[in-house]
């Protein structure tokens, strides 16, 4: 069996199998829904940046003080992936993001009566950090149990709603708040996020069992392989035992390091070497956009070469685009990273969760999938404040730009050491019919 072959794992009753897939399959309606929230929810976790200048003007606080909130709302949300992980594989999503919709709008609308820096903590920190913890883990693992053909794309299309959501949200929030001030701003965008997440959430089903389906393709192919071995359904604390749990936690802390090292730093970098302001704020959105093709094309890429291959291609992409980085001193050169760095962070969100359920099963794909994720945050929150620390000591961020590329390497290497976890059926077999003494 070749690595990147899917093998479905979740067995049906007798009156499912065979059965053929109905004209319209949920499935597609559940992928649409989630495409909706991520738009929604990270796009307006994207809105931050827009209100931090009107927080700054209105208050006496330092641009460490406000972003500090920030780092607290990635490290919380970050570990909360595990509880939310498991909670959507007992609950299912829709109460989950139900639960999260109502958080997120909370979030947003007490934002809007900030007037102490505790209250941003609170507010967005803590509140919002447990409202996003409800977002990209529940999601694509509902979508990878929903689908076995199709899983890389249609997890690409879902995480697409991230790149969408930073193209759309923040423009039109900063045009909302040049013309009604950020209080009343904050006020829109938690009466959207509210009303709009919940509603989506009320779609979204756990299972294909749930309304009488299959995932889509079970049918079509068949549990046992050739070579005698089958896919194996890991429970959280069978996965955490294995080597390949352990070195995909590592490759995705590598990736979180370096993806918000650029997302924060490389508009700084791009205005330190002279560009102005308006261009170097477009390098982010050529990232947003290029990265909604990434997920897309390399998911769909992930179904017809493996989850693997392409995991590792869009780690090679990554790893040159940083190096390209430290060597970039033009506005041009600038955009081309821009290019390739957006297409390679896309592909790699779209085949995470994919990964993940070719490796260690569906049944606990939650749990798992938000554990490996908090390798992803912790990294992603120690990447920036690395970075800013080497800019203030050298006033320059080439040494950490040039650490993203070593550290993108490493995961590269860490993901092409990764072999499938599986049991033996002839192993199985001897045992099963040993007599017991």
């Amino acid at each position: 069996m070749a690595f990147g072959e899917v093998i479905p794992v979740t067995i049906m009753n007798d009156r499912h199998i065979g059965s053929r897939q109905p004209k319209f399959f949920y499935g597609y309606g559940i992928v649409l829904a989630a495409f909706l929230i991520m738009v929604i929810m990270w796009g307006a976790n994207y809105t931050f940046g827009v209100f931090l200048k009107p927080i700054l003007n209105e208050f006496s606080w330092t641009t460490a003080m406000v972003s500090g909130a920030y780092s607290v709302f990635m490290i919380l949300h970050g570990l909360l992936y595990v509880l939310t992980g498991k909670l959507n594989d007992k609950f299912g999503p829709r109460i989950t993001m139900t639960v999260g919709g109502v958080f997120l709008g909370l979030g947003y609308l007490l934002m809007s009566q900030i007037s102490a820096i505790w209250q941003l903590y609170l507010f967005y920190g803590v509140i919002i950090g447990i409202a996003m913890s409800t977002s990209y883990v529940p999601l694509v693992s509902t979508v990878s149990r929903w689908f076995v053909k199709r899983r890389g794309m249609m997890t690409g299309i879902v995480v697409a709603g991230v790149g969408a959501g930073t193209m759309i949200m923040p423009p039109i929030t900063s045009r909302i708040i040049s013309a009604y001030g950020w209080h009343t701003s904050y006020i829109i965008v938690g009466s959207v996020a509210l009303v709009l997440v919940i509603l989506a959430a009320q779609f979204l089903k756990r299972d294909p069992s749930k309304v009488g389906e299959l995932p889509y393709g079970a049918n079509e192919v068949s549990i046992a392989n050739s070579d005698g071995s089958e896919a194996r359904e890991f429970s959280l604390r069978e996965a955490v035992s294995t080597r390949q749990f352990w070195m995909f936690w590592a490759a995705t802390m590598c990736f979180g390091f370096c993806l918000q090292t650029v997302m924060v730093h490389v508009v700084s970098h791009a205005i330190e070497l002279g560009s102005p302001a308006i261009s170097a704020a477009n390098i982010l959105v050529v990232i947003g956009g290029i990265s909604i093709a990434g997920r897309i094309i390399v998911g769909i890429t992930a179904d017809r070469v493996g989850n693997k291959p392409a995991y590792m291609v869009s780690f090679v992409l990554f790893a040159a685009a940083l190096f390209w980085l430290f060597a970039a001193k033009e506005i041009w050169m600038l955009y081309l990273f821009a290019v390739i760095f957006g297409f390679a962070y896309g592909g790699q969100v779209a085949v995470q969760s994919p990964l993940v359920a070719e490796l260690f099963g569906t049944n606990s794909h939650g749990v798992i999938l938000g554990s490996i994720t908090v390798g992803t945050t912790l990294g992603g929150a120690a990447g920036p404040f690395l970075a800013g620390r080497i800019f203030d000591v050298s006033n320059s961020y080439n040494l950490a730009f040039l650490i993203c590329g070593v550290l993108a390497t490493i995961g590269f290497i860490l993901v092409s050491l990764l072999r499938p976890t599986r049991t033996d059926i002839s192993r199985q077999k001897i045992s099963m019919a040993s007599p017991k003494l």
